[in-house]
This record gives structure tokens, sequence and C-alpha cells, in this order.
């Protein structure tokens, strides 16, 4: 039987485009894995918080970054995340980690580590949809088709709290994706598609809507 042609489908975004979501039902439907590199970046954030590392130094995020045994699972329908042995899949969506993650997402050393590790990972599956904030320009820039997902951030923010269902009031979500995007526009240009990135604006699109035009856009051959 002749070897699957590697398929890599990157996509960024900012928080609440949809990209989470989409990149999920685009792998399940195609038979692709699925990366989520910004859980890489919660769950070494879950690991500073446990170990009450101090968030205002990048070496010692750092130090804990290294150490962190941190195994992504790869499946569409449940990607798992464990770091160190403990299962944090859950653990990684609370507030309190939004509310960390930044901090760890802007030490430049951090970023480099786990760029190496996603790309180890993309490059073992070489059939996967990886999606985050910059894999289509720095972590796997020659995937096969690589979109920048946008929404109008009222979309973005309604999409965020029915996501939370209430976990989080709305001034904290409003506030969460602010300034996650102000903080995380400082070592990730996700706001303008780069050469080669083709802008997909979900604001009035239902999910299987989107999922429909990215499938749409995967070369014939390789899909």
């Amino acid at each position: 039987m002749a070897q699957a042609r590697e398929l890599v489908i990157a996509i960024d975004g900012p928080s609440g485009a949809g990209k989470s979501s989409t990149a999920r039902g685009v792998a399940a439907r195609l038979g692709l894995d699925y990366l989520d590199t910004g859980a890489m970046y919660r769950a070494v954030s879950w690991a500073c918080m446990v170990d009450d590392v101090d968030m205002t130094s990048p070496d010692a995020m750092l130090e804990r970054a290294r150490g962190a045994e941190l195994l992504m699972g790869l499946d569409p329908t449940d990607p798992r995340v464990t770091v160190d042995g403990h299962d944090v899949t859950a653990a990684i969506r609370e507030p309190v980690i939004a509310d960390r993650v930044s901090a760890v997402a802007r030490v430049i050393p951090i970023r480099e580590l786990l760029t190496g590790r996603m790309r180890n990972i993309i490059a073992a599956s070489g059939r996967i949809v990886a999606e985050g904030r910059d894999v289509t320009t720095v972590v796997w820039p020659t995937a096969q088709l690589r979109l920048l997902m946008v929404a109008d951030p009222v979309e973005r923010i309604a999409r965020r709290e029915a996501e939370l269902a209430g976990a989080a009031g709305h001034e904290r979500v409003v506030s969460s994706i602010v300034d996650r995007d102000r903080k995380d526009s400082t070592v990730s240009r996700f706001g303008t598609p780069a050469e080669g990135v083709t802008l997909l604006d979900t604001t009035r699109l239902g999910l299987d809507e989107v999922i429909a035009a990215v499938i749409a856009m995967v070369p014939g051959s390789l899909g």
C-alpha cells in the first residue's frame, strides 16, 4: 500500500475566531491528527502554577518548561493533554490558567523550546491539522494549507462566553480576549495574514460552514 502523502493544515488566529473547533472538525472529517499548540503553553502555565513558580521570572518558568514531561493527544475527538503523568485536559481551560498563559508565552526561550516540540510532533505525524498563533509563519510555514481565521471582536466574545457556559462573567471574558490579544501581539503576528496565508473571516459563518470552507481549500490530491 502506498504511503499517504504529507498533509499539514496550519490554522492561526486570535481567541474566539473558531480555530480549535474548526481544526478538530476538519481533522476528524479528513482522518488527520490534531494539534492544539496553544494547549502546550497552557500546560506549561499549569505546571508553573502547581509548583508555585515565580511567574515574573522568565528563567524560573523556562526551567519548569524544560523539565515538564508534556504529552499531547492527537485524536481530534478527544485531544488529551498530560503533564508529568497528570491529565490536565480540563484544568488548562480554567480561567486561572488563561490569566497566566501570556506570561509564559511571552518568554522567547520558552517559545523556542515549545516550537521545537511542536515541529517534532508535526513531523512525526505527517498528516495533521495544527492550530495556534504562529503555526503558519514560525512553526510550520511549509504547510500545504495555511489559514488565518479572524472574526469580529463582538462575535469572538460571544463565542467564548458560550464556550465557558457562564463560568466567567462578561467583563472577564472581554478583558481576557482583549488583554490576551494585546500581550500576545508582542511576540506573535496573528492579526494579518503573511504572504501565502489565506484569510478566512468566520464572523457570519456557522461551524459547519467554516469546516466545509477549509476542506474545500485542501489540495485535491492530498485530502
